[in-house]
């Protein structure tokens, strides 16, 4: 971005955020399940988000539908919640999000160990609500991070120094 150039954007003050922009939400203290979604700095750099590429399970077997909805024993088999696949497994440093912009691909590793519990495919399927709604509907992921330490991460006023200093 250049001198010239003004873009306003929003800090939210509830959220800690990593050096690569993203903000992290922690939703439950006693499971330590983990929101993650851009900081508008992003569109503020790079422009408008036109595509935004999030992590999908390797596994696909999960998407496999039982036609029979029967069990082993041939009895009606009851609603239960799936076993994790391999494939919801991201590593540190690994790649967590892919980010189209007008102007540039941005890829943006994993900050912690984690298993993903939900993606937010509205934000796949309308890149628009990652530009106009970062902070709320334009969240990318829930996971449950294998090591976090909220405080290693920057709060509100942390990363506003961190972005002056840019």
């Amino acid at each position: 971005m250049s001198d010239s150039d003004y873009f306003e954007f929003g800090i939210a003050h509830d959220r800690r955020y990593t050096l690569e922009h993203l903000w992290l939400q922690l939703l439950d203290e006693k499971d330590g399940t983990v929101k993650i979604g851009m900081s508008e700095f992003i569109r503020a750099d790079f422009g408008d988000v036109v595509r935004v590429i999030l992590p999908h399970p390797q596994d696909n077997s999960e998407f496999l539908i039982d036609e029979e909805g029967t069990d082993d024993d041939g009895e009606e088999e009851e609603s239960k919640p799936k076993k994790p696949s391999s494939g919801d497994e991201i590593g540190i440093g690994e790649l967590l999000v892919t980010i189209r912009t007008v102007s540039d691909r941005i890829l943006i590793n994993s900050p912690f160990p984690c298993k993903v519990l939900e993606l937010n495919g509205e934000v796949e399927d309308n890149a628009d609500l990652a530009n106009d709604d970062a902070f709320g509907d334009g969240w990318f992921l829930i996971v449950k991070p294998h090591e976090f330490d909220e405080d290693q991460y920057l709060d509100a006023g942390e990363y506003i120094e961190y972005l002056n200093e840019l």
